[in-house]
């Protein structure tokens, strides 16, 4: 096995993250709408109380222009709620003017007191169907605007899509001084990995076969190293966790009981990232399911019939899960996002059976941007497997 090299050289502990349904996903039956379940701000308040309250170190907060919660909004909200747990607000590049997007970000920052990662993405705006290396080149530039409105005192830059001189930073200065909030960062097309090699800090990849992950994380390696950097990577997963294989198989085919297929499509449809490539990895792992829709021992790719994005789960009983987990992190994936359905119930769920067998951190900081200054801080002190 190639190994691939890693930011963190300390694979003992992982960032083990939850999932706020901002985007309207959230269902006991997949793809059958619930009223006690809709994107509020209620029902997502209370998914990142209790992720937080099990002791998960990171919640992904999603953006989508059709329906849920404003993402911004959202995480600022939450600052003065919470008080443990790091927000990974999800940001579309282009979307604000990049200078006030470099602001709103500090300010966030600052109100959760550097518990604040970013989530870069480069998705179409609603109405816009713009070229893969067009929206790459203008993610490409706002992160770089961002960057120096977080670190200088001035902004100078010259690009195909934007252009500024001379304007002072000013209150642009996040609260983490070394270099600003984490960049995560997933996508798949030549372009993709190019940006995230150049600029971000984790590749965050859906779940897809062992081999076929190592091989994604070998490719941006590649392009980091170009770059004179290294990453770290991450997986983003949906989770049934229960005592036997049995009971997690038979909640797998429960919550996809009532699913109608014609209505999953449309969901995944109306997604802004329904034609891009990873959905279309995600799509070709269903075709490669048996007939129970599990393409590799333990990955369940049901979950992708009524949503786009993250198509597959990981099921199991807990020591199958656990030794699921370590094999990801032999391979050298650092960060975790688990969700599961009803979000609050399976935070629970993985909370109690899975947490206290984990040693947690939250991310240092890239040495291929700013090298942490402090190693991670691991949490949970349960044994190994």
């Amino acid at each position: 096995m190639t190994v691939v090299p890693v930011t963190s050289a300390d694979l003992d502990a992982a960032e083990v993250s939850w999932f706020s349904a901002l985007c309207s996903d959230d269902y006991q039956f997949l793809g059958v709408p619930d009223g006690a379940l809709r994107s509020s701000w209620n029902h997502c308040r209370d998914i990142a109380l209790t992720a937080e309250k099990q002791g998960f170190r990171n919640i992904l907060a999603p953006s989508s222009y059709q329906v849920g919660q404003d993402t911004l909004s959202f995480v600022a909200g939450m600052a003065p709620l919470t008080t443990r747990m790091n927000f990974l607000a999800a940001i579309r590049c282009g979307e604000m003017q990049p200078i006030m997007l470099a602001r709103t970000i500090a300010t966030l920052d600052h109100m959760l007191q550097g518990r604040l990662t970013l989530n870069v993405i480069s998705s179409d705006f609603p109405g816009e169907v713009a070229p893969s290396p067009y929206r790459y080149k203008r993610s490409h530039e706002v992160v770089q605007i961002l960057r120096q409105a977080w670190t200088r005192d001035e902004i100078n830059h010259t690009g195909e899509i934007y252009q500024f001189e001379n304007v002072p930073t000013g209150p642009a200065k996040p609260y983490q001084q070394n270099g600003g909030p984490l960049l995560y960062f997933g996508g798949y097309s030549p372009d993709a990995l190019e940006l995230c090699g150049a600029q971000c800090d984790v590749y965050l990849m859906w779940p897809e076969p062992m081999e076929q992950l190592k091989q994604r994380m070998i490719d941006v390696n590649a392009r980091a190293a170009a770059h004179g950097r290294t990453l770290d990577y991450g997986l983003r997963v949906h989770m049934i966790v229960r005592d036997t294989e049995t009971e997690a198989k038979e909640y797998a085919d429960y919550i996809a009981s009532k699913l109608d297929d014609e209505y999953g499509k449309l969901i995944r449809d109306r997604a802004h990232d329904s034609i891009s490539l990873g959905v279309a990895h995600q799509a070709k792992a269903r075709e490669l399911a048996d007939k129970f829709g599990y393409v590799e021992p333990g990955l369940w790719t049901g979950v992708g019939r009524a949503r786009s994005g993250c198509g597959a789960a990981l099921v199991g009983s807990t020591d199958q899960i656990m030794s699921k987990i370590e094999d990801y992190q032999k391979m050298g994936i650092r960060a975790f996002i688990f969700s599961g359905y009803p979000h609050i119930d399976e935070a629970i769920h993985f909370g109690e059976k899975v947490m206290p067998q984990l040693k947690t951190c939250s991310l240092p900081h890239s040495y291929g941007r700013v090298p942490s200054q402090t190693p991670p801080t691991p949490l949970g002190t349960g044994p190994r497997t």
